[in-house]
Formats: structure tokens, C-alpha cells, sequence
């Protein structure tokens, strides 16, 4: 099958979108598939990867490293066109997911499309807390069409996402759950040495008694990060070898520090800043636990990641966690800031039940793999091109016959 990606984040730029896309190219491509990108860049168009890979330019929006691009150059359209898709898979709404839905359009391709973003927890990045109620009825608007109206068949990672679209936007249409995969073997603690991690830690002043605390993901306001911060300021009251390490960059970082110094908690939580995508495995293996206090996730991709290292997880009681977070087994999910903390101080109390979950952890974690992800998106693939498929298979059947029956006639 030849299978186009188009989407506004990709390698270099860092982001749960863009590793997920090159995990699913990556497992399409080791299955016999051709993968083909198109992508936004920050200058010019170029093209990389023997012309597999398309960069349109385009401008930042405000939210963190996103480019939209409002530019579909004639050069981009005719590679496109002698690519010869099979089907177009978008996972953006707007810029080059527009782009996306006119090339589909045009060359009459089947688009699936992956709804990764709940747009309208993000909304408060362009509108500065003006206009919020009336934007966030605008992203519904979008979301909807661009969603519903235009796909073939649409893609959400979770039950919670399904739930949007069936529920709240009440879209009349087939809504595939496909939890997003990832490498699982990049997180593996086999994968490192023992010195590569003893130096780490000595790197971020972490000492072999200190029980850390793991964060992982961008710094904003909708991550909920001070609730883990807020909670480490009265753990280490009566646990002082306990550490929060948050790993990450975003626009509210300082905002963070700044909660971190008024805490007096400087020395208990530690922040590394942005970590490059290749080096990130390496930071879980410092961790006891994962913890993450956001709600506004589609799925949390680094909750699994946590588990592919086989690091339980403590997770706000949220749907985006409640498939994958299994009380007792291999982690724990909280309401509140309160049950949070009794829960850390049971665990750093237990190593016993510590060890048992985190085996589980890697159990669970082995479910969502690249192979496995891809599989189930090639499925929805199959779905798109169905009626296509199903002509061709007609068209073949007749031929065939007549065929036969020529040679019969003689």
C-alpha cells in the first residue's frame, strides 16, 4: 500500500504528535508499506528522504512549536499526484490537514484522519483568556467539519475521544478507537547501562537513596504540573529523599520554577528543560514512579512510555488513563492532590508492591507496540478503500470471465 501522512508536526520539532506519526511510518514501513511525508517547515519548501518527505513552509501560531501553512505549492501538488496514494492519512485539522482534504478531494484518495488534540483545552494559547466561551464554540464548529464532514473514516485514540464526537459533538459516523502505539523497546530497561544511568543521575544531582518522582511532557497550564509540585512540598516534609523530576520545556516553565521557589522545595524538584527525543528513554530509567495530574490528554503517550520501562504510574482519574492505569496492578489513579500524596508515601513505604507493579507495568505496555498499533490503523485503512477494493475486485471478476469465455468461444 502507498500511504501518505500529512501533518503540521514531524521530526526535528519533538512533540507527542510528531513521535507518534514516525513510530506508525516506521511500522508500516518494516510491514512492506511505502510511507510518504508531507509536513511544514520553517523556511522554504524542501524535499528529504529521496523525495518521501515533503516540508511546505509555514508560520508559528503560539502554540508551542506548531506551524500552520496556508501555502499548497504546484510543485508540492504534481509530486504528490505521481506519489500514486493508495490513501491519504491526516492528523491535523487545519493547515496542511486542509491540504490534506484538497489533494484527497482532487485526486479522489480515501482520507482517514486522527483526531490527536482536544482543541478546546488549548484555546486559552491564542485567545489570552478573552473570548474563551465563543472560541471554544468555533473549535467545535471546525472540529466537527473537519472531522465528520470531510473523512472517509475517522481515527481517536481513547473511549474519551469517542465520547466527544459521539456525545457532546453527536456526529453521525464510524468513530474507530485505535490507542496510539509506540516503540516499546526504546524504553526497555535492557536497552542501557548500568553507568550511562549512575552518571545521569549523578549529572542532575540525584543520589541512589533519593526516591524520584517522574514527569514527563510540555510545560503548560493544562498539564497540571504545580499539582505535583504543590504535593512535593509536603512529601518531603516527611519523606526528605524524595524527588520530583519533571522533564520537559514549554511557556510556562518559569511559572513553574517560580512555584518551585516560593515552595522552598529548590532542592526536591528538579528540572531539566527540553531533552532531546532520542535521550528521553534514558530519563525514565531514573524514576520509582511516573505521575501526571493533566486531564486534557487524548491518551498520554508517556504514560505508556513509563510502563514500557517498567515504571508504575500515578495518574489523575481521568478516561484518557482509565484503559490503560489499572488500580493496584500497575498503578494508581487519583482525585484529588490529597490521595496523590498518600498514595507516593504507600508505595516509597512498600517495595515490595512497588516491584510487583512495575513487572505489570512492562506487561501492560507490551499491548500497546508499534506492530500492533499499525495494524489496527492498516485495518481502518481497509475500511476507507473498501467500496474501492470492492470495485476493483468486481472489475477483476469480469475480466476474468470474459476472458474465459473468449477462450472457451475458440
Amino acid at each position: 500500500m502507498r500511504i501518505g501522512l500529512f501533518t503540521d508536526t514531524y521530526p526535528p520539532y519533538i512533540n507527542g504528535v510528531s513521535t507518534s506519526i514516525a513510530m506508525l511510518q516506521n511500522a508500516l514501513e518494516k510491514q512492506g508499506h511505502e510511507v510518504f511525508i508531507v509536513t511544514v517547515n520553517a523556511e522554504k519548501m524542501k524535499y528529504e528522504n529521496e523525495e518521501k518527505v515533503i516540508r511546505i513552509p509555514g508560520i508559528p501560531i503560539g502554540i508551542y512549536d506548531y506551524r500552520l501553512t496556508g501555502i499548497y505549492p504546484l510543485r508540492a501538488i504534481e509530486k504528490i499526484r505521481k506519489w500514486n496514494l493508495d490513501v491519504i492519512h491526516s492528523h491535523t485539522e487545519f493547515g496542511v490537514g486542509t491540504f490534506a482534504r484538497l489533494i484527497a478531494k482532487q485526486l479522489n484518495i480515501p482520507l482517514v484522519h486522527t483526531y490527536h488534540t482536544m482543541y478546546e483545552d488549548y484555546v486559552h494559547y491564542i485567545t489570552k483568556g478573552y473570548f474563551n466561551r465563543s472560541s471554544k464554540k468555533i473549535v467545535e464548529y471546525l472540529t466537527k467539519f473537519y472531522c465528520d464532514k470531510t473523512a472517509t473514516e475517522l481515527i481517536v485514540p481513547t473511549k474519551k475521544t469517542y465520547d466527544l464526537f459521539k456525545e457532546k459533538y453527536k456526529v453521525d459516523r464510524n468513530v474507530h478507537i485505535v490507542p496510539t502505539g509506540i516503540e516499546v523497546e526504546r524504553f526497555y530497561k535492557e536497552q542501557f547501562k548500568r553507568q550511562e544511568i549512575a552518571d545521569l543521575r549523578h549529572q542532575l544531582g540525584l543520589s541512589s537513596d533519593d526516591f524520584v518522582t517522574l514527569f514527563v511532557g510540555r510545560l503548560g497550564d493544562e498539564k497540571s504540573v504545580n499539582v505535583l509540585i504543590e504535593a512535593q512540598a509536603s512529601l518531603v516534609r516527611t519523606n526528605p529523599n524524595s524527588k520530583l523530576l519533571i522533564v520537559g520545556d514549554g511557556p510556562d516553565m518559569e511559572k513553574f520554577q517560580k512555584l518551585v521557589e516560593r515552595l522552598r522545595i529548590k532542592k526536591r524538584v528538579i528540572f531539566t528543560g527540553k531533552v532531546p527525543w532520542e535521550d528521553v528513554p534514558k530519563y525514565y530509567q531514573l524514576a520509582n514512579l511516573f505521575a501526571t495530574a493533566s486531564k486534557t490528554e487524548t491518551q498520554g503517550l508517556t504514560v505508556i512510555e513509563a510502563m514500557a520501562a517498567s515504571i508504575p504510574v500515578l495518574a489523575v482519574d481521568d478516561e484518557a488513563f482509565r484503559m490503560v492505569v489499572v488500580n493496584g496492578l500497575n498503578g494508581y489513579l487519583f482525585d484529588n492532590k490529597r490521595k496523590y500524596k498518600k498514595l507516593v508515601r504507600s508505595l516509597m513505604e512498600d517495595p515490595k508492591q512497588l516491584t510487583n507493579m512495575s513487572k505489570q507495568a512492562r506487561i501492560t505496555a507490551d499491548a500497546h507496540s508499534a506492530k500492533y498499533f499499525a495494524e489496527k490503523v492498516l485495518d481502518v485503512y481497509k475500511t476507507a478503500l473498501g467500496d474501492r477494493v470492492m470495485r476493483k475486485q468486481g472489475f477483476m471478476t469480469r475480466f476474468k470471465a470474459s476472458l474465459k469465455k473468449g477462450f472457451n468461444g475458440k
